[in-house]
């Protein structure tokens, strides 16, 4: 669906997603999945503070990324694939390795791309047939594997396969592999790095971090774990994820887009079938749209017509349809960690907030924090085993 042109196959995709798969009900059926690998990490956080008794050292973007892609791949397969406790090690190897090829692809960096007549001196193109060819094979095993099980599992390929057998032609093998592949590349990476960005910037903003941990106790309170349901009354929180989104979009320039007709964007010419690139990044940035553009201001969304204005998921047809869970993922994970730690920065100095080099927009530094458990994590280390 990513890369399809407009067109009936786009619309057909995009009505699959948006019926079986990113509905309402499709979310909450998967939410004891999502609670489950939120849980995994703040025992994880909380075993090794408890055992210090005491603020302890953690590098985040590892557990945020094994938060995700676990999440992801339960969803779709029923499998955890990282993580000291993945299920089939060597399958689990395999499928980071090939996730961690195609995240990584070229970056914008394939000479040939400017220059197509390079394309005879470099192995760009090569080596990304490679990596596709060895995913379609990882992915197809995937979907073999559930077309064979006695006992039918509710992940998403189970259900994708009842689909195919009342509707096969619509429902092929290749249109479920494409969505799978959809999902892992574009619901992954993107989380767990906002997770990482969200998390530097309360590290960096003290009074904010209080303010959030303030909202959470009065709202919640300390009896019982934040849930799901719980984080639209979190408003605060919300600003938090947005204002995170707006300075640090996982995607700063979206997806690629070709003009149907020609056109004209700000005062250029673009004929037809030309691709243009969003700069969602300095987009959100602009000094003419937002009041102190570069400062972390979640209460600027308190404004009427602000939160609008952000558009890290892109907008109109081509916008993600995935939108919806990754706010209950993001919401629900940062959630429980203001509400089951205090947080400190490793030194006096801020977090480091420079962006490395990717497709998405990753920390430099990998997020490095103190962490000690309140009592709520400490009462309900039990409940989390």
């Amino acid at each position: 669906m990513v890369g399809a042109s407009y067109g009936d196959h786009w619309r057909s995709l995009r009505r699959i997603t948006a019926a079986e798969i990113f509905s309402s009900m499709r979310l909450s059926m998967f939410l004891p999945i999502r609670k489950d690998e939120i849980r995994r990490l703040l025992l994880r956080l909380s075993r090794d503070s408890i055992h210090v008794r005491g603020f302890v050292e953690v590098e985040m973007k590892s557990l945020f990324t094994n938060l995700a892609f676990n999440n992801i791949i339960r969803t779709i397969a029923g499998k955890r694939y990282y993580g000291d406790d993945a299920e089939d090690e060597d399958e689990a190897k395999l499928a980071r390795h090939l996730v961690s090829e195609a995240m990584a692809g070229d970056s914008g960096r394939n000479p040939a791309d400017y220059l197509s007549f390079l394309r005879w001196f470099t192995d760009s193109e090569a080596r990304i047939k490679d990596v596709a060819h060895r995913f379609d094979a990882f992915l197809q095993k995937l979907v073999d594997e559930k077309r064979a099980e006695k006992e039918k599992s509710k992940t998403m390929i189970n259900h994708l396969l009842s689909l195919q057998e009342t509707q096969p032609d619509c429902y092929t093998d290749v249109v479920i592999k494409g969505i799978i592949l959809d999902l892992i590349i574009a619901g992954t990476d993107t989380v767990a790095i906002t997770l990482e960005w969200a998390l530097s910037n309360l590290l960096n903003h003290q009074d904010i971090l209080r303010k959030a941990r303030i909202e959470i106790d009065d709202k919640i309170g300390l009896d019982r774990l934040v849930d799901e349901p719980d984080i639209v009354n979190l408003l605060y929180l919300q600003n938090i994820i947005l204002e995170t989104l707006r300075l640090y979009p996982a995607a700063p320039l979206l997806l690629p887009h070709l003009s149907s007709e020609d056109c004209q964007v700000g005062g250029y010419d673009m004929p037809r079938g030309t691709m243009l690139l969003m700069n969602v990044w300095a987009i959100h940035r602009d000094p003419e749209l937002w009041e102190e553009s570069e400062r972390f201001k979640p209460e600027r969304f308190d404004k009427e017509g602000e939160a609008q204005k952000v558009m890290p998921f892109g907008l109109g047809r081509r916008s993600c349809p995935g939108a919806g869970l990754a706010h209950r993922l993001m919401g629900l994970t940062l959630a429980s960690l203001v509400q089951c730690f205090e947080w400190e920065r490793v030194g006096v100095e801020q977090i480091d907030m420079r962006e490395g080099k990717g497709v998405t927009m990753p920390k430099k530094e990998p997020l490095r924090a103190m962490c000690r458990a309140r009592v709520l994590a400490g009462n309900m280390r039990e409940d989390f085993l």
